[in-house]
Parts: C-alpha cells; structure tokens; sequence
C-alpha cells in the first residue's frame, strides 16, 4: 500500500527543515504543496508543525522504547518515527494501527528497509507511553523549574532559562503553552465591506484584541475566498500590525528591512499619498515583495541598507530587523531547534550596524522605529542603548505615548495600554497577548 499523500508530502517537508535548514511554513505555502487537496493539505500541515513543536518530547518518548541511540538512526528513520509518534499521541481521529503502518511505509519509501523490523516494533511500543494533546498542554502548567519547563513544553532548556530569569516562571509557562499550539490566524481588512462579505463566503470572524483593523478568524479558509484573492483583506499577525501603526505619517518613508512586506504594505494602506521606499536584501525576496505590495506609492530597492546611498531623508523609517525570532515559535518552531547562543550575539552585531545605517537616512524631526519579533534583550534594549550612547541626536520617544494616540485616532481599540509596554519600549509576550512576541521602539532625530 502506498503512503497517504498528506503523511509523504509532511514526511518530505520535515526532511528538507532537517537537512537543509528549510523553513516549514515557506515549504507548505509553496506551489508544489498548495496543489493539495485542503484536507490533505490540513493534516500535512497539523503533521509537520506537530512534530517540530514537540520533536524533543518525541524523541524522548521514543528513545525509551528504543534499542539504539536515536543518534545513531538514519535521520530519514527517525523522521518516520517523529511522524507515526505524533499521530499515535495527538491525533485522536487517525486510529493508531493507521498511523503505525503508515509510517513504516515511509521507511519503505526511504528505502531503509533493514530498519523496517526496527521501525515496526517501536511504533507498537509507543501508545503506552505518549500523552495526548491536551495531557500535554497540560503538564507545562505544572512546571515549576527550567528543566521541567523544557521537557514539558519541548523547548531547548537554555532559552526557557533565559525567559524564566527575564520574565519569571509563570510568564515563561504562558509563553511555552503559547509556542505549543496551533496560532490564531489573523486578518488585517484593508476594505470595511470584507469583513461582511468573508461572512458571506462561509468565513466567521471576530475583532481583534488591540487593532481596529485586526480579524481572528474562527472558522473557515481565507485563502479560498474571493476576498482573499481580490487582495481585499491581508493575513497579518496583529503585533505586526501594530508595529506598523506606530510609524505612523509621513511625506517620504523607508522601510528598511521590508521583504516580506506585511507592514510596507499596512504602511502603504496608512499612507495611500506618500513616497515608501522598501529596501530588501535579497534579489528573490525582494521580487516577491514587488508582487505582494502592487501599490503605485511604493517603490522596491534591492540592496543592502548598510551599503545604500539615498539622495534624500526620510520622516519615517522603519527597522523590522532581521533577528532569531523567538516571538514567533508558535509559527516557526523549528527556529527553536537550529538557535545557539553565538546566533543571539552574532545577529546583536549585525543589528546595531543595521541600526546605524537606518539612522543616517533620517530627516531633522524625523521619527526611526527599530522593531524585531525576538524576545531577547541582546537584539532589543541592548541595541537601542548602545545606538543612543553613540548618537547624541536621537533620543527615545515612550511608545506609551504613541498608543494613547492610536486610542484618540481610534486605531486602538483596548482599554488597556500599560501590559503592551515595558519602559519607553513596545513589547508584545506570546501567551500574554494573544500574537507573536514583538520589540519595538521609537527614536526621534533633534
């Protein structure tokens, strides 16, 4: 019997995250995968950030039934083994003896035959001993220290150590709990009509927690609407949106960092009469962001920011820099699993160069908005400290201040500013607020 395309098509995704630091949710939004039925599309999808979520837990629990270190596995075995692991554990509709056999098809598939015995008899083994979705979700609130925290929630336990001395234990299980299941999908409406013609094609949504213009969806697929399609409304996780709100107006703005354009395009739609400049590195990413932001005000550069010349400032620029992302773990789960300490000093480095770049191109008066999705203060106040002791011209403005005025413009719509705001900065925890964990702040040129 074959393999179910869904279970081949997230058994292959999971080999190119492993082998090739690919990124899972690029791979399942690409072409070769978007062909999918959605149902098949669905449990590819459950399937492959299942088990980056919960990859260490899974191993843990395999390796105790297991013969052999899971070192020593072709890594194509122990992705097998992942996949029939997670269904068995989490997936209460697929019956286990489905999930069994499927996965050792996809040893067969791999053509590691000699380890189909070995493969067969661990996934019989497993039902025993793997918790349930919700029996999991469950033991993270019971945690009490960083290494009970780390197996519980299937986190590397140097960074919940990180959480735990910077936002305390009980901050840090909301945050793991967070990372550990499946994010909201949120819709930023660019048209006050959409949100009442998604409801017509069959999609429930509700406001968002902080953002007016902010939609969780609560049922149904955006992506298969005529709204969707029309560009009538844009998949944005709320912080995001935020962020962008906090650039605010100007005459000429830059956005920096800008692929893959979520908030050059919030600031577009922010300001339909003014000059964008969106700056991106990369040749490729910078012609997808051309296609997804098609507004006349915004022109596309491919460069590099500490190497570009622009004849002249700019009232607003936004620094979305790039960073190690662990505000987005419920997202990007595999960024878990690939980050090293060096990786936090190395992107500090490269950020504050970032930050001095950005700040030449602004004009007297002029406002920088330097923002990341890390949780971490090496990439967030540590930069922006250094940046201000080496430049007397800019001071910092408290973002506080900036959502009082979003509230009196009517772009924010919660009662409550103080949780969103630490000091002068911006921030947005996973677990807390109900989006990815986001830095920000605002440094005005005297």
């Amino acid at each position: 019997m074959s393999v179910s395309p869904a279970r081949a098509a997230a058994f292959d995704i999971l080999l190119r995250v492993e082998q090739e630091s690919s990124y899972a949710t690029e791979l399942l939004h690409s072409s070769r995968y978007q062909a999918m039925s959605p149902a098949d599309h669905a449990l590819t999808t459950e399937l492959v950030m299942g088990v980056l979520r919960w990859g260490s837990l899974l191993d843990d629990r395999i390796a105790t039934v297991s013969s052999q270190a899971l070192a020593k596995l072709d890594t194509e075995v122990l992705t097998a083994l992942r996949v029939g692991a997670y269904q068995i554990g989490w997936l209460d509709r697929i019956p286990a003896r489905a999930a069994i056999h499927e996965s050792v098809e996809l040893v067969k598939r791999a053509r590691k035959r000699s380890a189909i015995p070995f493969a067969n008899a661990i996934l019989r083994k497993l039902p025993d001993t793997l918790p349930n979705g919700a029996a999991a979700l469950a033991q993270i609130g019971d945690s009490r220290t960083a290494k009970d925290l780390a197996t519980t929630s299937s986190h590397p336990k140097w960074i919940v150590e990180r959480w735990i001395a910077q936002f305390g234990i009980d901050v840090s299980r909301r945050i793991c709990k967070h990372n550990q299941q499946i994010p909201i999908t949120t819709l930023r409406l660019r048209d006050p009509q959409a949100e009442e013609d998604l409801r017509r094609e069959g999609i429930e949504s509700v406001a968002g927690d902080f953002m007016a213009s902010a939609r969780r969806v609560v049922s149904g697929d955006v992506t298969h609407t005529q709204v969707f399609a029309a560009n009538r409304v844009a998949i944005q996780d709320e912080a995001s949106q935020l962020v962008a709100a906090l650039v605010g107006r100007g005459k000429r703005i830059l956005d920096a960092c800008a692929a893959p354009g979520g908030k050059t395009w919030s600031i577009a739609d922010r300001n339909p009469d003014s000059t964008i400049t969106a700056v991106e590195l990369h040749p490729h990413r910078a012609a997808l962001l051309r296609k997804r932001v098609n507004a006349p005000n915004v022109h596309v550069i491919s460069g590099d920011l500490l190497e570009l010349t622009l004849t002249e400032p700019f009232d607003r620029v936004l620094l979305d820099v790039p960073c190690s992302g662990p505000g987005t773990l419920a997202r990007n789960p595999e960024i878990k699993w690939r980050l090293s300490r060096q990786d936090l000093r190395d992107l500090a480095a490269r950020q504050a160069a970032l930050l001095r770049a950005g700040a030449r191109h602004v004009a007297t008066g002029g406002r920088l908005i330097y923002s990341t999705c890390s949780l971490e203060r090496e990439e967030n106040e540590s930069v922006v400290e250094q940046m201000l002791s080496e430049n007397p011209t800019f001071h910092l403005l408290e973002c506080g201040a900036e959502l009082t005025r979003l509230r009196d413009e009517g772009e924010w719509t919660s009662p409550e500013i103080t949780p969103f705001v630490r000091g002068a900065y911006l921030r947005t925890v996973p677990g807390i607020q109900r989006c990815d964990g986001f830095f920000a702040a605002i440094l005005e040129k005297d």
